[in-house]
């Protein structure tokens, strides 16, 4: 078998005539995985949330900040907003690049890795109290146009937050991502967690329109758990977290996996992003000994001739022709350790990134390669390069994982497949049982152009790898038959008399999760409106126009706008439960709407229902109908996704919008209130 040399790195390679060759050649020039220690990964680190009666002084709030004390059944955490100076592992070289980004400091923060904010914990029935503080500098030249250019990149200085997923007030100080925090500010957010909120996988990161995309893809992220312990009755649903428990009564082990694209770049004389080859738009981004790595644009500069300098840092293709890798919890190419053949664990995955979809799978490795396996990883950096080294170390065959909740809401049943797919702001909890043990890769696996947001073909790539120990493996069991016997266990030892048999009749029938489900399917009867919705890109404009509108009775888009603060674009009635139909006229977009989430019903391509649970549908939305969402990817101009939301509980003003964050941040967003019915048969569309 021929050699295959990286062209980037002429000691790279991954393909030799035997597994004794590469293993021999690649230890003479790179560290074995013993001295790669610091790229271990656990969970990331958890916030410091204090939960007492105390002073702003010991729970860091600052003292010009109002302080409101924490008493039983509230939480405080407090973080500041700066720039951080640390390193990222460079994929393609194995060093350690310096960058110079914005970041969360506060209280549980790695300092090693700043660069993934830590998670936050809370309970249904909390209040948490979180304050940030922006230190960025107040001269940002970005800021000087922004009211002629509001869908245009600007004020990246200034900063909100916002908890994905939590079903919250979106007025006041809760999760309103209409307030802006300017430099030297610091403003402190009340979410009033319901007392019946869904225990589920959520995650927060700044949304102030203009700068949003940076200052996520610096790394301003976190994994958000509301955390259940309320066991199913006779009428109420309960939390799933009371089901996952091994036999002496603790919880799965949990694996948070925070998955980041941080586009960082460093800049020549004249401002173009460097790159491998030099001044060419296909050469891989690098950082000289000495530069250091930065986010602070997001088109390229213009030379005297009018024409771009070099690629930009944001836009189509921009994220695959940087080379960069997506990271896990803050590392690249880390290793999970402390897992055991035939313990079934709970992997919690967050997709914070900004411009690549994912295809995540486990795969075996190949035993004669293990040695050099996460060093050599490093070093391939094109496409081909990466997809030679997973056909080279893992073993082609995803083993089974099994899909528990998405964005955060339980399923109705648990549902087998050999791959997650996530796009930016998915999250989805998966049950995973490693049949054997050894080293397993992580691999994001392939994807055609159409199913992911850059529209461009992926190929497959590590993302990083499992140590499993010796365990008592699954006694010969698939791993679909091993989790239902020991769910079934779990449900006899740990649910209630009254529901244990419903629990355990229930996964006899298919693995079914019904009473653990947060919401109830919405009947056709319970409709009370619809809304439609539609994605388009305006080519023809220059710049382009990112916009949103709706659908005529043809499936073609109508009052096309870009993003306007002071247009409200949809007023609808609480207690109101609607149909949305929604498509794409143009590339594809992740969907995403705050405060109600928004259940499947159909997902019709060229008038063919694919979400179904049909053994051959290949579809890459198979197996969604019914499933509850915050966040769908809405793409394929032959597709119509058809949803169903109620409107509970919350009053206020917030958005939908597309969540590729730079399309966000150039208009693909909407206005939306949610007001009180008027008494005869409308809303009260002005509050005041």
């Amino acid at each position: 078998m021929p050699k295959i040399v990286s062209q980037a790195n002429p000691f790279m390679m991954v393909l030799a005539k035997s597994s004794l060759e590469v293993a021999v050649a690649l230890c003479l020039f790179f560290p074995t995985a013993a001295t790669t220690a610091e790229q271990l990964v656990d969970n990331p680190p958890t916030a410091m949330i204090q939960r007492r009666e105390t002073t702003a002084e010991r729970i860091g709030v600052l003292p010009q900040a109002q302080l409101i004390p924490s008493t039983e059944g509230e939480a405080f955490w407090a973080a500041t907003i700066d720039y951080v100076d640390a390193k990222i592992l460079n994929p393609r070289t194995g060093a350690q690049d310096k960058v110079h980004l914005r970041a969360y400091r506060g209280a549980g923060v790695d300092p090693d890795y700043p660069f993934v904010a830590p998670t936050i914990s809370l309970s249904p029935g909390e209040t948490f109290r979180i304050t940030l503080d922006n230190h960025l500098p107040a001269d940002d030249p970005s800021c000087e146009h922004q009211h002629d250019t509001m869908n245009q990149p600007h004020c990246f200085n200034s900063t909100n937050l916002h908890a994905h997923g939590l079903w919250v007030s979106p007025t006041g100080n809760s999760d309103n991502v209409l307030l802006r925090i300017n430099p030297d500010v610091n403003f402190q957010y009340e979410y009033n967690i319901p007392a019946d909120h869904p225990a589920g996988t959520y995650w927060y990161h700044p949304h102030l329109h203009g700068s949003t995309a940076l200052q996520v893809s610096s790394g301003m992220a976190g994994a958000l758990i509301i955390r259940g312990t309320r066991t199913p009755d006779v009428g109420h649903t309960g939390d799933i977290d009371t089901l996952l428990r091994y036999e002496n009564g603790k919880e799965f082990q949990e694996r948070i996996v925070l998955l980041q694209q941080i586009p960082y770049a460093c800049y020549d004389e004249s401002g173009r992003i460097k790159t491998d080859p030099p001044i060419e738009d296909t050469g891989l981004w690098v950082c000289d000994q000495g530069d250091t790595g930065k986010i602070e644009r997001y088109d390229a500069p213009v030379g005297a001739d009018g024409i771009p300098l070099g690629p930009d840092q944001f836009g189509p293709g921009t994220w695959k022709a940087s080379g960069r890798y997506t990271t896990i919890n803050g590392r690249t190419i880390p290793t999970f350790t402390g897992a055991t053949a035939g313990r079934i664990e709970r992997w919690r995955l967050i997709h914070a990134g900004v411009r690549d979809s994912v295809s995540l799978g486990f795969q075996k490795t190949r035993p004669a390669v293990v040695a050099w396996a996460t060093s050599a990883a490093y070093t391939a950096s094109t496409p081909e390069e990466r997809t030679a080294y997973v056909d080279r170390v893992c073993d082609g065959t995803n083993i089974a994982q099994h899909a528990v909740a998405e964005d955060g809401h339980t399923r109705e049943r648990l549902v087998e497949q050999t791959k997650s797919t996530l796009h930016p702001g998915y999250r989805e909890d998966l049950l995973v049982v490693f049949p054997a043990p050894g080293t397993y890769c992580i691999v994001d696996g392939d994807l055609p152009a159409s199913e992911t947001v850059s529209q461009q073909l992926k190929s497959r790539q590590i993302l990083g790898f499992v140590e499993v120990g010796k365990g008592p493996g699954t006694g010969g069991l698939t791993a679909t038959a091993y989790i239902h016997q020991e769910l079934r266990s779990a449900a006899e030892r740990f649910m209630p008399a009254d529901i244990a048999q419903k629990v355990i009749a229930d996964l006899d029938a298919g693995l079914l999760l019904s009473a653990f489900a947060p919401h109830k399917p919405i009947d056709p009867q319970e409709l009370t409106g619809k809304q439609t919705l539609s994605f388009k890109i305006d080519t023809s404009a220059s710049p382009p126009k990112f916009q949103i509108g709706s659908l005529d009775g043809n499936g073609g888009g109508v009052d096309l706008r870009p993003y306007d603060p002071m247009r409200i674009d949809r007023v609808l009635p609480l207690g109101g439960v609607e149909e949305w139909r929604i498509k794409s006229l143009s590339a594809g977009h992740p969907f995403h709407i705050h405060v109600n989430p928004f259940q499947i019903v159909a997902i019709m391509e060229d008038d063919k229902d694919v979400s179904g649970f049909e053994t051959d549908n290949a579809s890459p939305y198979a197996r969604l109908k019914g499933v509850w969402k915050d966040t769908l990817f809405i793409s394929g101009t032959n597709r119509t996704f058809i949803l169903r939301t109620r409107y509970q509980r919350y009053i206020g003003d917030f958005v939908l919008h597309c969540h590729i964050l730079d399309h966000e941040d150039q208009g693909m967003m909407q206005n939306v209130r949610i007001a009180l019915p008027d008494g005869q048969g409308g809303v009260i569309s002005n509050p005041h």
